[in-house]
This record gives structure tokens, sequence and C-alpha cells, in this order.
């Protein structure tokens, strides 16, 4: 039997977002022909190792090399000792960029390395950073290969960063659409005792600053009956969440139970899915909101109107006042038929675009044939 591919991933967190749920289903679906060291930027947010499947060969770095720091040639070349031992480098989003310019400072004898963007943080949330793009121009003539999810990111690696098309791939996310077909489990969300008449808005993230969850909870906060809100995730934006909350005297009615595997288990206990992030790209969890035949709600963000059915238009708010994401998550609250028929088109178009099979089979030939091994990955 041949080797399993050797693969490092450099995360700068490895709590469950969009970017660690993609990686660990690949991990899932890669099964044991490779195996997998993951280094965290921030060692105690390890949440999406819960979502890898028992036998997969995988461990959690330790004593890793900084990913965070001043720039020095001493840290990159710490860095590229420690990538020297694998077959493949995955480097994930900004915080993980210095890997790449390790290896483009000590690029002799370095492993081949696939650098990966989903999106940015608050800080490029509006407007991206100038000397960010720089280092990114600089440091990515390192990597063999570019992958983004989105059209818009598509046109920034291009456009901004400068980089050529042929080491650009865009990879549409995707997700196993069969297995939100199913009937939620009633009783997969602690805290969640759904009863006749409550009417549901939940939404799955990392609980972090561009996700502007605390806006959220006050677009929620105007709606009229026996409504609650469900954020499902775990990050340090917890506390602010919380303190909106408590502001606006939801009492019970905000659910926070942490991180949840298994979406499909429970996406389609909420009867609306909201966003309101400061910045998007081609979220994962919309794909599983429409999936579960759900109808979106969300801001003017990545790739989202290309995303959802036409149906949904109606329902994707044209900027990002509260009072305008409240008004749209209200319409749909008084009209369960519309929520019906808009999560249906929404179902359909995750099944034809959206499939996680297609999304597998990409990345195992991608990495595969830039580690030198084609089929390796199935």
């Amino acid at each position: 039997m041949p080797q399993p591919l050797n693969i490092l991933h450099l995360h700068s967190t490895f709590s469950l977002g969009g970017k660690e749920s993609r990686a660990v289903r690949l991990m899932n679906a890669f099964g044991d022909r490779a195996r997998h060291t993951i280094v965290s930027g921030m060692p105690d947010q390890l949440g999406a190792r819960d979502a890898i499947v028992k036998g997969i060969a995988y461990d959690i770095a330790q004593n890793p090399p900084p990913l965070t720091g001043s720039p020095s040639v001493a840290r990159f070349e710490t860095i590229a000792r420690y990538m020297a031992r694998f077959d493949l480098v995955l480097t994930y989003n900004w915080g993980a960029i210095d890997g790449v310019m390790a290896r483009r400072v000590f690029a002799k004898g370095a492993p081949p390395l696939i650098h990966h963007e989903d999106g940015f943080n608050a800080d490029e949330a509006q407007r991206l950073n100038r000397k960010r793009n720089y280092y990114r121009r600089f440091a990515l003539p390192a990597a063999s290969a570019l992958v983004v999810p989105s059209h818009q990111l598509e046109h920034i690696a291009l456009d901004i960063w400068k980089q050529p098309r042929a080491r650009v791939h865009r990879i549409s996310n995707g997700i196993s659409t069969a297995l939100y077909a199913g009937k939620p489990d009633a009783k997969a969300i602690p805290g969640l005792a759904k009863r006749s008449g409550d009417f549901v808005v939940g939404t799955v993230a990392g609980l972090r600053e561009v996700k502007d969850l605390p806006a959220l909870v006050r677009a929620f906060g105007g709606l009229p009956g026996k409504a609650r809100l469900v954020i499902v995730g775990e990050g340090p934006e917890e506390a602010a969440i919380r303190a909106q909350a408590k502001a606006m005297f939801l009492g019970d009615q905000l659910i926070l139970p942490g991180f949840l595997p298994e979406p499909h288990r429970y996406i389609g206990l909420f009867d609306v899915f909201a966003l309101s992030s400061r910045s998007e790209q081609q979220p994962i969890a919309v794909m599983e909101a429409m999936a579960a035949g759900l109808p979106v709600v969300a801001p003017p963000v990545g790739d989202v109107a290309e995303m959802v059915a036409p149906e949904n238009h109606h329902y994707l708010a044209p900027d990002r006042r509260e009072v305008v994401l409240r008004d749209r998550i209200q319409m749909l609250q008084a009209r369960p038929d519309e929520r019906m028929r808009v999560g249906q088109a929404n179902q359909a178009r995750a099944r034809a675009l959206f499939d996680e099979a297609t999304m597998i089979a990409a990345y195992a030939r991608l990495y595969a044939e830039t580690a030198g091994r084609p089929g390796a990955l199935g």
C-alpha cells in the first residue's frame, strides 16, 4: 500500500468556522490516504478537531513554530525547518501567510505549498489593508497554487494581489446535500425545545468580530411574538453577544449552545437562517441552510446573492442596517408559506450547485498533483 501523503496544515485558529469545516471534511474524505499535522496560531482554539471522524490519522502540533510576530529571518527559518518534514503544506488566510513567506525566503528543499484565502477579518471587512496586499504579492509566488472559493476573492487575487491566472484556482465550497434532506433532531440544540407557534431565527458562525453578531441580536430584538434566536458557534465575541442580549432584555429568547458538530442534525430546526457579517465570501453555513430548505436573510456580502435561489433575492437586505435585516426576517415570520416556497427553491439550488463530491474531487486532484503524487488522494 502506498505511504499516506504527509500534510501540514497551518491555521490562524482551529475553531470550527468555514475554512476549518472544509479542511476537516477533506481530511475525513481522504481517509487513510493522508495523515495530518495541524498548527493553530491560537493554541486554545481547537474546536474543529471534534468534527474529525474516528480513524483519521492526525495530531495537533506541540511546540509549533510561531505563525505570528514581527517578520524576521530567524522566525521564517524556524517555520521553514518545521515545514521541511512534510510532503505538502497547506496554509489558510492571512493568519498563516508567514508560512508562505518562510517558503519564499527559504525555498531550497522546501515542500510544495498551497495557500487558501477564504475571507477577511473585521480589520479588512470594509477595505483591504494596503500593506497586507503588498506582503501577499511578495509572498504568494512561493505558493504552487492559491485557492479561493468565491468570485469576489478570485477577482482580488488576480487584480489586486497580481497573481497569475495559472496559479489561482477557484473551487466552490460544497457540502453533503443529501444529509440535510432528512428531519432534524428535535433535541440536537441544548436549550431549544421548539413549541407550536415558535419562530426560530438561527445562524452558525465563529463568534468573531467580523460576523457582527451583536448586530443580529439587535435586529432580532424587535421581532414580535414567540421568537427565539439561536447562535451556534464559539469564539471571543461571546461576551459581547451576551451583553447585547442583556441590553435588549431578551432573557431566554437567546440560545448560545456553543459549538455543535453535525449541523445537518439541527440546522433544519431554524425557520430562517440569518447573517449579519461585515464580510463573507462563499459561506458554507449558507449552503447548509439552503440544503436544509431554509430561506436566507443577509446583508449584501460576498457571493451570497449568487448562491441563493432567485426566489430568495427579495429577502437579501440592500445594506447592513439592522432595521432592514429585521424587516426582512419579520416578513418571513409572517408568511410560513413563503418560507416554504423560498426554502424549497434554495434546497434545489444547493443540490444542483454545492454538493461536496465535486469539491472533494477538485481538492484531491490539486493536492495530489501539487505534491507530485497524482491520484494519491482518490
